[in-house]
């Protein structure tokens, strides 16, 4: 039996928008493009023809990827959940390094939506896994690279 992923249901409409751009937009533009090198005659030298082909095939490629995701997520809305007052997948955690008194914001998504940069950490993350199964006011010990890190989850939203 194949694993399911888990992923938001915003991480799943993400790859679904990008499914439908790929297939209707970029793929007719592509066989476009090959169609109009072909049609300028030797393919053995013609680098538009060339170019045309290798992009069509990271196209398909990334649409075959894309099914692939999509057929084995298990998509999970954390606001169909409720809230159950503690960290669980797809939750947003507001924390506080207790050493810097920094408030930082983060959401629980699965491994393909991770993004730091936008405060998205990955369920298999060293900090997903401390916060999982916390409640508000507790804290949470983290094995950073610098060391261990204290964090103290001071709100959870279910949004």
């Amino acid at each position: 039996m194949t694993r399911k992923i888990p992923i938001t249901a915003r991480g799943a409409e993400r790859l679904r928008a990008e499914l439908e751009q790929l297939k209707k937009v970029a793929r007719p533009k592509v066989i476009a493009a090959i169609a109009e090198a072909r049609a300028h005659g030797d393919l053995k030298e013609n680098a538009e023809y060339h170019a045309a082909r290798e992009q069509q095939s990271f196209i398909e490629g990334r649409i075959a990827e894309i099914n692939a995701k999509l057929s084995h997520a298990q998509i999970i809305d954390v606001t169909q959940h409720g809230s159950t007052g503690k960290v669980i997948f797809g939750s947003t955690v507001i924390l506080v390094d207790e050493e810097t008194g920094d408030e930082i914001t983060y959401q629980i998504v699965g491994e393909d939506e991770a993004n730091i940069k936008e405060g998205l950490v990955s369920i298999t993350s060293p900090i997903a896994r401390a916060l999982i199964g916390k409640e508000e006011g507790d804290v949470a010990k983290v094995q950073a690279p610098s060391g261990v890190k204290n964090y103290e989850i001071v709100e959870i939203k279910y949004i």
